[in-house]
């Protein structure tokens, strides 16, 4: 039976986000935004072990407490200057674990909502699949499409169009080879799908917003402590 790992990288600033403190250490609930996205998978019973990578000059991380989040947790200071290279980081450091058929889930560092029924369901969905996939939500909203001046140059079908989101969960042989090979792409399924793989989409839903935005941080406070109530 093959293992599950999960790296989160969190290396960058979030430079959209704004503000001196980077935006994985912002506080949300009480707590860096980046405890709540390493405990969803720490609480996971499949994931044996969890690699959180941080860049090598990250002053941050031992400000915090994060001894609740267990025995699970492993800190790398080896983040690169783009996701893909902290991942492939991620990935090297995984190594002394991780067999070739393993699944390795990696999870935004800014994605704090993810729910265990979401991971139950990308592990489930995903158990036999040779690649694997990513939770996935089908767009919604009418697209337009701008012209130079800002406006609508066009109205583009949604039809078949999914907004990705995390976990992407892939076998960590595989997933390690076509990083070293495709290098920048802005996700895993990118690169999976550069390498002429075909990631399977299972359905997620909008809780499980990336904060991008200041706005986004209220949000994702408010579906946290609506799920505290329901737990209580």
């Amino acid at each position: 039976m093959p293992n599950y790992y999960a790296i989160v990288p969190a290396a960058g600033i979030g430079s959209r986000f704004g503000g001196e403190t980077p935006k994985q250490y912002r506080l949300l609930a009480g707590r860096p935004m980046l405890y709540h996205s390493l405990a969803a998978v720490c609480r996971c019973p499949r994931i044996d072990r969890v690699w959180v990578v941080l860049s090598p000059d990250d002053t941050c991380w031992r400000q915090h407490d994060w001894t609740s989040l267990g025995y699970k947790l492993e800190t790398v200071f080896c983040g690169g200057t783009t996701r893909s290279e902290s991942v492939a980081n991620g990935l090297h450091a995984a190594a002394t674990a991780a067999d070739d058929d393993d699944w390795v889930l990696v999870h935004d560092a800014a994605r704090p909502c993810l729910s265990q029924a979401m991971l139950a369901a990308l592990c489930d969905e995903l158990a036999g699949d040779p690649v694997g996939g990513i939770l996935a939500v089908p767009v919604a909203d009418t697209l337009k499409r701008a012209d130079a001046d800002q406006c609508i140059a066009s109205t583009e079908s949604r039809d078949g169009l999914w907004q990705a989101q995390t976990p992407q969960m892939f076998r960590y042989g595989l997933l390690t080879r076509v990083l070293a090979e495709h290098r920048g792409c802005t996700d895993e399924a990118s690169a999976m799908e550069a390498a002429g793989c075909r990631p399977r989409l299972v359905c997620a839903d909008a809780s499980n917003l990336k904060v991008t935005y200041p706005a986004d941080l209220r949000l994702a406070e408010t579906i946290l402590q609506a799920r505290i109530r329901v737990d209580e």
